[in-house]
């Protein structure tokens, strides 16, 4: 197996750095998400559902698409920050970053879903007896008690962003040194012939996976 390139650490660097920015922003805003979804009923619930899962059963491409509508330089949002500032997410790693982070959040969301629901009620009605507001309850006793479901969703979106192609391809671009992340290294080493560089990050990629499956798995595996 060859040593791997400056071209191929690049792109795996990237790959990892767009990952731990993913798995962040997922965390952040991914765990608030499935925490409303499994504990509150409000008009406008399934929809929300919906929106979070699509990316699950969209072909990438077709969500990178509606990325690009969005946040590309003539969309929705990208036009207006492109003509106030002169800079456009789109063919940056921050795209790369965005593209992760939307492909990687159902799996996150349903995850963490499952695990608060899986936390027993009555120990957040004797929370609230106690005083306790909904929101202390749920830093103080629910997300505690649904810890393992949590990190096994973060380590599933982690693995996820990781691996991101199709998406990251259509908003951020595949350019060397800027936003070719592993899976589009591998496509162009493919391409290219360079069948030895594939094989080395598919290789990579592939047991960092089967690592991730077995700590989730472990960590939490009625939520799986």
């Amino acid at each position: 197996m060859p040593a791997m390139s400056p071209e191929l650490f690049s792109a795996l660097s990237l790959s990892v750095q767009v990952a731990l920015a993913a798995t962040v922003l997922n965390a952040l805003f991914g765990i608030p998400i499935a925490y409303v979804l499994a504990r509150r009923r409000f008009w406008g619930h399934g929809l929300v559902d919906l929106l979070v899962t699509l990316p699950l059963v969209l072909p990438p491409t077709v969500t990178g698409y509606y990325l690009i509508v969005l946040l590309g330089r003539r969309g929705l949002l990208g036009k207006p920050i492109y003509e106030a500032t002169g800079w456009s997410i789109a063919f940056t790693w921050y795209a790369a970053v965005v593209a992760a982070t939307v492909m990687a959040l159902p799996l996150l969301v349903r995850t963490a879903r499952a695990a608060i629901e899986s936390v027993d009620r009555d120990l957040e009605r004797a929370a609230w007896t106690l005083g306790h507001s909904e929101w202390r309850t749920a830093l103080e006793v629910t997300l505690p008690l649904a810890r393992n479901g949590l990190i096994a969703g973060l380590v599933l979106a982690f693995a996820r962003a990781l691996g991101e192609f199709g998406a990251t391809l259509m908003l951020a671009g595949n350019i060397p040194g800027k936003t070719a992340t592993a899976p589009l290294a591998i496509y162009t080493a493919v391409q290219t012939g360079e069948r030895g560089e594939a094989l080395l990050l598919v290789g990579l990629l592939t047991a960092l996976s089967c690592v991730v499956l077995v700590a989730a798995g472990r960590l939490g595996p009625r939520t799986i």
